[in-house]
């Protein structure tokens, strides 16, 4: 190994190196193109950057001085890049390397002017390092090695076009390194296209997928959410804590609901800026904060040294995102905890996950309040205070306080000043499991008994329907509902069914004439009728025109007239349309007046648009005004003579153009219509 390499490792206490560390610096794979597929938490990102060492280090181990970039990492989210950074800036310390990042969210000329000052390494998110390049603020030629980190959630996120894009622009002498958790068949595609003679590399540990992570599936009422997530943080306690939630809208939840409770807490979600995300993270690393809640932008490459526990507080939506999430803790060699909450409506999708995931968890209930007491005295027994020693003063001020009070007192004070400072525990409602839903069992139908069926002469070509027949069928006969069996609606006629005892009321209440409101004809059968088999239902569509009937003559020419009566005469020599008001300025507003739309003003008379006058013969003087008015101040509707309107048709059941009139009466006028209803619509506010 590089001596300068070395040096960093044993600096930064690394004693042993990993599986997947030690397969990539085999020195039968120096200079070649490598396939890596390891778990999370495996020390890839140290493994490619001794793997990459021998390529752009001198012989001596060092770098020379910054210019054109020599390698180049590219990582599917913002923080697993700046953590990529921050790990191969303490790796090539001793080497005097220079590393420049290209992150999103950053500012873009901070950016490029560190790409001008020249960096070794580029460590980069694929959408802005694709901005770089096609502005020209970075060059590629002297790209002597590129490794794709976490390769398959790139291609996940939609970033193929822009990895393929960057892989041209850099030199084919390149060595091209992708690291997956898994390799899919889009990986294997990608590698064939721009590896050459890639070796794969599978670190397969004798032990099961995440051998240092604990899964304990917490099953909680649908209520009792919340409550399992505070419980589940007193009870473990834990140096840093990952709280994942599905939605944005969740995080913002939980997190103003954990900071209420006395939690150091932070958020990481897509809706925060860059600095925002990196600040939060920094809050971790530093304890300032203890509880990180994220979304799945936080799934992906985060490490946290003193991280415990991850809490699902939203099951996720597959196995791969339920590891991913998982693998914030439990990494290289440290042991974790990840806790599944399970509300009763989600505990089958929770073990097909883990079905899926090929895990075994431990079904339990949360902590309750009395179990976080009790690990909070455990704790407290426990602590390491006990063995180490006191100052002076400490035990100056020992003896002032058992001599003012008695040391059960004082271990009670302190016992109450020590639980103050943690969140309280909630209480947990018992859980139980909901009732299994039982196999549908078949309603019984109770035989209506002897009846007899009539007929009524309006169909579903009539618009019929039982919402309005029913009701008119008891009206007209005296009946209620409970007599009336089946209604069977067919095209022109419709079935229905009454009880054999009350059929000789029914009878004697419709009457001889058997008439329904004087709307439909009832006709009495000899039996049940013959229903043929019932058709799609018809739509509005279908009633436009008669079946059969088809418009094949010639279609009229588009600017035709509209009839081919004689045009009106000349109005040369007649009266004008509206007279000019007597007195009123001879300005050009007044020798051609504009006509206004019609309008009512509180019983005045009627003011409308310029009308042609009346064609044809009329006795009497010939109103040359161009409208006719009456003494009613309403208009007269089509041109013709002011007088009684014209009496409404009856009804027939067998029209129809229109819908029959339910039983009640006359429907009621439109809204917007003058006197007696013949009025044009009012407009505007009445």
């Amino acid at each position: 190994m590089i001596p300068t390499l070395s040096d960093a490792l044993a600096k930064q206490g690394y004693t042993d190196l990993t599986p997947v560390q030690i397969a990539v610096t085999d020195a039968e794979l120096e200079g070649k193109d490598l396939l890596v597929s390891a778990q999370t938490g495996s020390g890839k990102t140290v493994g490619f950057g001794l793997a990459i060492g021998p390529t752009i280090l001198a012989e001596d181990g060092t770098f020379g001085p910054a210019g054109r970039p020599l390698a180049l990492v590219i990582a599917p989210t913002r923080e697993l890049a700046l953590q990529v950074k921050r790990e191969l800036q303490w790796l090539y310390a001793g080497a005097g390397a220079t590393l420049a990042s290209c992150v999103g969210g950053m500012d873009f000329r901070d950016e490029r002017r560190s790409l001008e000052r020249g960096a070794h390494i580029v460590v980069a998110t694929p959408g802005r390092l694709r901005d770089h390049i096609m502005r020209g603020t970075i060059d590629l030629s002297d790209i002597k090695a590129v490794v794709l980190d976490e390769a398959d959630e790139m291609l996940d996120l939609g970033f193929r076009e822009d990895l393929e894009f960057i892989l041209d622009q850099a030199p084919e002498t390149r060595r091209t390194l992708m690291f997956s958790a898994t390799v899919p068949k889009m990986i294997a595609t990608l590698a064939k296209s721009y590896q050459r003679d890639a070796v794969r590399v599978a670190t397969v540990t004798k032990e099961s997928q995440h051998s240092d992570i604990e899964y304990r599936a917490l099953s909680v009422a649908n209520h009792d959410i919340d409550a399992a997530i505070i419980n589940a943080l007193r009870y473990y306690d834990a140096p840093n804590a990952i709280v994942f939630a599905n939605t944005r809208a969740m995080v913002t939840r939980l997190t103003t609901r954990l900071a209420n409770r006395g939690f150091a807490t932070v958020a990481l979600s897509g809706e925060l800026s860059q600095t925002e995300r990196s600040h939060a993270l920094q809050a971790m690393r530093d304890g300032r904060a203890k509880v990180c809640v994220a979304t799945d932008v936080a799934a992906r490459g985060i490490d946290l040294p003193n991280l415990e526990l991850v809490i699902h507080a939203e099951l996720p939506t597959n196995a791969e995102t339920l590891l991913h999430r998982s693998g914030r803790t439990g990494r290289a060699g440290r042991k974790g905890i990840s806790a599944l909450i399970v509300p009763a409506k989600m505990k089958r999708r929770a073990e097909n996950l883990l079905k899926w995931g090929k895990l075994t968890a431990t079904w339990a209930m949360p902590p309750t309040a009395e179990e976080v007491t009790a690990k909070d005295e455990e704790r407290l027994l426990t602590d390491p205070v006990w063995a180490e020693e006191f100052t002076d003063s400490e035990t100056e001020f020992a003896k002032r306080l058992l001599a003012a009070h008695a040391p059960e007192k004082i271990a009670a004070a302190y016992l109450r000043l020590y639980a103050g400072k943690q969140s309280a525990p909630e209480h947990i409602s018992e859980y139980k499991e909901g009732p299994q839903a039982k196999e549908r069992t078949p309603r019984e139908t109770k035989s209506f008994g002897p009846s007899r069926w009539f007929s009524v002469d309006v169909g579903r070509e009539g618009k019929a329907e039982a919402r309005w027949l029913l009701p008119m069928i008891c009206k007209a006969g005296g009946i209620t509902k409970n007599e009336i069996g089946a209604i069977r609606i067919q095209p022109n006629e419709t079935f229905v069914e009454i009880s054999e005892p009350a059929v000789q009321g029914f009878l004697k209440s419709v009457g001889k004439d058997m008439k329904l409101e004087n709307q439909a004809t009832l006709t009495a059968l000899g039996g049940p009728p013959q229903l043929g088999e019932k058709g799609p239902r018809k739509t509005k569509r279908d009633y436009d025109k008669p079946k059969g009937v088809r418009n094949d003559g010639p279609k009229p020419e588009r600017h035709a007239p509209r009839d081919q009566s004689p045009p009106p005469p000349s109005r040369q020599n007649d009266e004008p349309a509206i007279k000019p008001i007597p007195g009123a300025a001879d300005d050009k507003s007044a020798r051609k007046p504009r006509a206004k739309p019609a309008r009512r003003d509180h019983g005045d008379a009627l003011v409308e648009k310029k009308k042609p006058a009346f064609k044809g013969k009329k006795p009497g003087k010939q109103n040359t005004s161009g409208f006719k008015s009456d003494t009613s101040g309403h208009k007269s509707g089509g041109g013709k003579p002011a007088g009684k309107p014209a009496a409404k048709p009856a009804g027939n059941a067998k029209d129809t153009s229109k819908r029959f009139v339910p039983p009640g009466g006359k429907s009621k006028p439109r809204k917007g219509l003058g006197k007696g209803g013949h009025g044009a619509p009012r407009r505007g506010k009445s």
